[in-house]
Order: structure tokens, then sequence, then C-alpha cells
């Protein structure tokens, strides 16, 4: 898996809680408590933990989650030294990948040649890639790049068609809120807010805010909206982290998406997506400023 900086420095983390608290094999690790002891969000959590689980420190319960497998005097920090690394080599490929230094078709070889990889770092690298859908294995041998926007009017068009739809799905008759994951989102950009954006790197930002957006949309339970705004995202990726906002910026942002969300939650769907227009209308301005 990727092992982004917080990630790794979460995993160690639960790795001096788990012998801090004397956790013995089979103790059961929940994630809302590691959250709030370790006042951090969800999602770095449950990255963290699946690194954990790759270096056998925990492993998967009956019931879903994790339980611990090794007592606090058997454990080790996982390695962390090289996540770095692994990062600024992701990132350089985003940034190559638009400046349209790669081709559109590539094989493994030429990559790890190019960025001077491992075999698993390379194998990390593409799986990262194609979890996020902006690299596709081709039949038989080597990878191809998908379709992303890569100019800056093509960037503006997209914000100009979220105006469009994002506060008109909010307007949807068939509009039913789900209240667990609006909550929990809200409650993740809150984190933000308090101190987590000040860590987070620019793709779990991205992550974290686009994943907002999504949930909002979908509680149209409106396919076209919904469908849109994914392909969107996929597609916004890459030049999203070379346009990321400056984070005394980003932390406005996410508190707009708080209030949006608790208009959402208080049943105030006019003013969330009267909200919506000025979040999006702002945003489009900040990031494509030249």
């Amino acid at each position: 898996m990727t092992a982004t900086p917080l990630v790794n420095q979460i995993a160690v983390q639960i790795v001096e809680y788990i012998r801090a608290n004397g956790h013995e094999p089979g103790t059961r690790l929940v994630e809302r408590r590691l959250a709030d002891d370790l006042r951090v969000s969800r999602s770095p959590i449950r990255g963290a933990l699946r690194l954990l689980e790759q270096d056998g420190v925990v492993g998967p319960a009956e019931r879903g989650g994790f339980v611990v497998l090794k007592s606090g005097d058997a454990l080790s920090a996982p390695v962390v030294a090289d996540s770095g690394h692994r990062e600024e080599v992701y990132l350089r490929v985003a940034e190559d990948r638009l400046n349209n230094e790669l081709p559109d078709k590539i094989t493994e070889n030429e990559l790890a040649r190019r960025y001077d990889l491992t075999r698993s770092e390379l194998a990390e690298l593409l799986r990262r890639m194609t979890k996020e859908g902006w690299i596709d294995r081709l039949p038989g041998y080597g990878w191809e790049f998908l379709p992303m926007l890569t100019s800056l009017k093509m960037y503006e068009n997209s914000y100009h068609f979220r105006l469009v739809i994002e506060p008109a799905a909010i307007l949807e008759t068939t509009f039913e809120l789900d209240r667990a994951a609006l909550e929990a989102s809200r409650d993740a950009q809150q984190r933000l807010v308090d101190g987590d954006i000040w860590t987070v790197s620019n793709a779990e930002l991205f992550d974290l805010n686009s994943h907002h957006h999504e949930v909002i949309i979908g509680c149209s339970h409106n396919a076209y909206f919904v469908d849109a705004l994914q392909r969107i995202d996929k597609t916004r990726r890459l030049i999203e982290y070379r346009k990321s906002l400056q984070r005394e910026k980003a932390i406005i942002r996410c508190r707009e998406h708080v209030q949006i969300a608790n208009l959402l939650l208080d049943g105030d769907n006019a003013r969330a997506s009267s909200l919506m227009y000025r979040h999006l209308a702002t945003v489009s301005v900040e990031k494509t400023a030249h």
C-alpha cells in the first residue's frame, strides 16, 4: 500500500500506543478510539493499520477491524525512512505527466529506470496510480496513462460545471440525507480545521475534500449528478496537486465544508445550496488565478 508521511507517522504512534497500554495479542483496536486518542481523523488511522498489518503488528479481526498480533515487548517501530522518498517520486511522476514528459504508454522497466525505483517501490507506485484511476495495465504488456485534466482551461471548465450541478443536487426533490456518512465527513473536515491540515499531504487533502463533496451529491440519489462529479474528481486529481491551495486559505474552505454539512444536517437545504455555490465560485477563482 501507499504509505504517505502522515500514515507512517500515525503507524509509529500506534506502535507506541500498543506498547504504552500494554496491549497483548488478541486485543481489538477500535478505529474511532484510536482517532480520538491520537487526535487525528480516521482516514490516516485506517491507512496506518493496514501498513502495520503488512508488518505483522496487527491482523484482521473476525468481525472486521484489527487486533494486536504482537505484544509491546516484541514490537519495533515500522520502517518509515523512505516514505518521504516514495511521496516525492509519486509527485514527480504526476508533474511529469502534467508536463507531457511521459508517453501515453510506458513499460515497467522504463518507469523503474527513469525514477530509479526498486521492484517493490515500482509495484507500490503502480498500485497507487491504478487505485487513483490515472493509469491502467495494458492487455499483455505495459501500462497506459488514462485521460486527465492537464490544461488550465479544462480545469476552469470543470469548476464551471460543478457550479451548475452541485448546488442543484442539494435542491433535488430526491435529496435524502445520509446522516451517518455526512457526519463522519464533517468530523474529518473539522479535524482538518483543528490542526490536521498542517500535517496531511496534498494527496490526502484532495481525498478528504473530494470525498466530502461526493458524500453530499450522493444524497441527491441522482445517478447522473453522482457519476459526473466522480468522473471529474478522477480526471482533476493530478492538476489539483499543482493547484492545491495554500493551507491558510484551505483551512477557510474546510470551515465552509463544515458549515455546509451543518446546514444540511439542520435541514436547511436552501442555505446549504447557496453556500455551496459561493464556496465553489471562490475556490475556482483562487485556484485558477494566474
